[in-house]
């Protein structure tokens, strides 16, 4: 192969292997999106609360 078949023969083989894809549809990438926001926002809540309730034990601890 030369240099030009190579790289040619690379991107027919991304197409072949991005036919055998199994994409998601819109309502399953939609309703997977939701998940991820809602939990992160739950996650970035828990987080903080406990750091404000060990920031307030640190500094009764150490005052």
């Amino acid at each position: 192969m030369n240099i030009i078949a190579k790289p040619l023969n690379f991107l027919r083989e991304v197409k072949a292997e991005l036919g055998k894809v199994a994409w998601s549809t819109r309502q399953e990438l939609l309703a997977s999106t939701i998940v991820v926001i809602v939990v992160t926002v739950i996650l970035g809540f828990f987080i903080g609360i406990i750091d404000l309730i060990l920031s307030k034990l640190l500094t009764l601890l150490f005052k």
